[in-house]
């Protein structure tokens, strides 16, 4: 049995496996704010009424523990061993995986989210099948994550995948991000970025879903938004294709259930790609926001 674990901003996500990659069974509960020793009870706490659950309904019957996999917003420095790069920042230099080790008395693998992401849909997601899968989280953030021939690829500095943090090409307009750069992709296309570009053009407060919707409805300036937001996507991604050349391309987040990305954006990222036709294809994510957790999961084969 294998517990995935999804250490999100608002939520704790768990979802137990069985040997057959079967859902046994799933909780969730909130993501104490900003509280790092709250957030270790509440994980280890989700870890072992799950485990009693399904311990009780008789699914799993061998009495061994199962494995714990954590998918984290950020990754482990492997200098230090502490969580760096995070936007949930409670867990910035912190040794979160062995303090979890600690609590819960076993072994625990923790890997960025956005890693996760991309394992779970190269294994059994949109992009089963494929040797070269890059996963995308377009959502609160923006991440991403490598997958080569069923394996995530982490790198020498266990950023690999990371684009959201390049700054985005071709544009002037450079805002601060959290992470003291200026003119990050994530500012441009996270949820929040599309929102923060509508206001600034138009004076216009509304969420993505309401541009995505007005957009539908013939709104000009939503339009507008949507177009710039796909012509931007297009670029940056044309960047990791020029880089990694991968066959797929997930796209996971709030922001992969707008439909018109799948046909827009490969229409418009070929003025950028360095060859003669693109190959990449651009896919929905297959598990929604169950990715993560069932990728977590996952860590351990």
């Amino acid at each position: 049995m294998r517990f995935g674990i999804d250490l999100g901003g608002s939520k704790i996500e768990i979802v137990a496996l069985g040997t057959d990659g079967a859902e046994l069974l799933r909780e969730r509960v909130a993501t104490p704010p900003g509280d790092y020793a709250a957030t270790i009870a509440a994980i280890v706490g989700l870890v072992k009424t799950t485990e009693e659950k399904v311990m009780r309904s008789g699914i799993h019957r061998d009495g061994a523990g199962g494995t714990v996999g954590v998918g984290i917003p950020g990754t482990e420095s492997k200098a230090t061993g502490l969580i760096k790069n995070a936007n949930s920042t409670c867990l910035i230099g912190q040794p979160l995986r062995l303090d979890l080790e600690a609590a819960l008395g076993r072994e625990v693998r923790i890997m960025n989210d956005a890693n996760c992401f991309a394992l779970s849909e190269a294994t059994d997601g949109a992009a089963a099948g494929a040797a070269v899968v890059f996963g995308v989280i377009l959502g609160t953030g923006v991440g991403g994550g490598i997958v080569i021939d069923g394996k995530v690829l982490t790198g020498a500095n266990a950023i690999a995948g990371e684009w959201g943090h390049n700054p985005m090409p071709g544009e002037h307009h450079r805002p601060v991000c959290y992470c003291g750069r200026k003119g990050c992709i994530e500012l441009y296309l996270s949820g929040p970025g599309m929102a923060k570009e509508h206001k600034r053009t138009t004076m216009s407060d509304l969420s993505p879903e309401a541009i995505v919707a007005r957009a539908a409805a013939r709104a000009a300036d939503c339009e507008a938004t949507l177009k710039l937001y796909e012509t931007r996507l297009a670029c940056a991604l044309a960047t990791v294709i020029n880089i990694v050349d991968p066959d797929v391309i997930v796209l996971g987040g709030g922001l992969s259930n707008i439909d018109r990305l799948y046909a827009n954006v490969p229409a418009l990222w070929g003025a950028h790609v360095f060859s003669d036709r693109v190959d990449t294809r651009l896919v929905k994510n297959r598990h929604g926001d169950s990715s993560g957790v069932r990728g977590a999961a996952r860590l351990w084969p």
